[in-house]
C-alpha cells in the first residue's frame, strides 16, 4: 500500500492520501481522544505524540499536529503512515458506535428556497476546491433576519491562517454575488 502525503495551507495540517476509499460520502472531523473513540483508525493516530485533530474526508485524510508538542512532521510522519497502513491491513471498519446522525434544522418557503441555492454554491464551487487543500466548509445554518449564513471549517480548514481570507474574499463574494440575501458569513467552531 502505498500512501501519498500532500502539504496543505495549514503549516500544522498534513494530508494523507491511501489511495482508497476514506469515508466515501460526508466528512467526520475529531477533535480530541473522546471524539476519536468512534473510530479505530482516528483513535489510533490520536495514540500517537503529537496528534491533536484528524479529519477523514471521502478519499483522504487530514491530521493535525500540537505546535505546542514540539515536534515537526519529519519527526511524526513516519508513525502517522504506519498507523493508516496498519488500519488498512487490519480490515476493521472505519467506525464503530457512530450513533444517530445530527438533525438539520428545517426551512420553508423562500428561506428553503434560498438554503438550498446556498448548499448547491458550497457543494459544486467551494468544497471541491478546499477538499483539494484537505479541508471542507460545511453549511451550519442561515439566519434570514440578519442575511448572516454560519459555516464549520473542517480538517486543514480549521484554524489555517488563510481561513478567514478564503471566508472573506472567497467563500462571502462568491455567495454575495448568487445569493443576494447572504450578507455576512460567520465561522462556528
Amino acid at each position: 500500500m502505498f500512501i501519498q502525503t500532500e502539504a496543505t495551507p495549514n503549516p500544522d495540517v498534513l494530508k494523507f492520501l491511501p489511495g482508497r476509499v476514506v469515508l466515501g460520502q460526508g466528512s467526520l472531523e475529531f477533535r480530541d481522544e473522546t471524539e476519536a473513540e468512534k473510530s479505530p483508525l482516528a483513535h489510533a493516530l490520536f495514540q500517537l505524540d503529537g496528534v491533536s485533530g484528524v479529519y477523514f474526508g471521502s478519499d483522504f485524510l487530514t491530521v493535525k499536529r500540537d505546535p505546542e508538542a514540539g515536534l515537526i512532521w519529519a519527526q511524526i510522519k513516519a508513525p502517522i503512515l504506519a498507523a493508516i497502513m496498519d488500519f488498512y491491513v487490519s480490515g476493521k471498519p472505519l467506525l464503530v458506535n457512530a450513533g444517530d446522525a445530527p438533525v438539520e434544522r428545517e426551512y420553508e418557503g423562500e428561506v428553503a428556497q434560498i438554503v438550498a441555492e446556498i448548499k448547491d454554491l458550497l457543494d459544486t464551487r467551494v468544497r471541491p476546491a478546499v477538499a483539494q487543500d484537505g479541508g471542507d466548509i460545511e453549511f451550519e445554518h442561515f439566519d434570514m433576519d440578519t442575511g448572516t449564513l454560519f459555516l464549520h471549517m473542517r480538517g486543514a480548514c480549521s484554524g489555517c491562517p488563510s481561513s478567514s481570507a478564503t471566508l472573506r474574499q472567497g467563500v462571502e463574494s462568491l455567495m454575495r454575488h448568487y445569493v443576494p440575501e447572504v450578507q455576512a458569513i460567520e465561522q462556528v467552531l
